[in-house]
């Protein structure tokens, strides 16, 4: 004899399978940034003004100016910082001592496109924030070339 089995709602399972892949998804392409921020590293915004120069602005609290690092090579704009903090506590002629260490690090690096004037790169540091500006050289105007030819017929 066959048993009957009911059954209230014949998509539960779909829906169970639809969200888990939807998690694996977003689990896969959000995964490294969800990370990173929750380890606290900076965010990093890089933008175009008026096509004449790029911006890179580094949102980095906690680092000082001294933390990081500038640099240009090879057409590619590269943004460090390292900071190292140690704290010590010696309590007097008791054995008691504490050592509380921190690191922190961030790296990025941006292509630059052809027409950037690596020479002129300006990077300023201000209350956690760094703005990186790389002007755009001036790219030279077509020139018009004549068409010579016979008559039109």
């Amino acid at each position: 004899m066959a048993n009957i089995v009911r059954w209230d709602d014949p998509f539960a399972g779909l829906t169970s399978m639809h969200s888990q892949l939807d998690d694996m998804f977003n689990n896969f392409f959000t995964g490294l940034p969800t990370m990173q921020s929750a380890q606290g590293l900076p965010a990093m915004d890089v933008y175009a003004e008026e096509d004449k120069q790029l911006v890179a602005e580094v949102q980095a609290p906690g680092f000082d100016k001294e933390d990081v690092e500038v640099s240009v090579h090879n057409g590619v704009l590269e943004i460090k910082g390292e900071k190292h903090e140690k704290e010590e506590d010696k309590k007097g002629k008791k054995r008691s001592y504490m050592v509380r260490e921190s690191h922190a690090s961030f790296y990025r690096r941006i292509a630059l496109p052809e027409y950037a004037d690596v020479g002129k790169v300006d990077a300023h540091f201000d209350n956690g924030v760094l703005k990186v500006t790389v002007p755009f050289k001036e790219l030279p105007k077509p020139k018009k070339i004549a068409i010579s030819g016979g008559k039109n017929k």
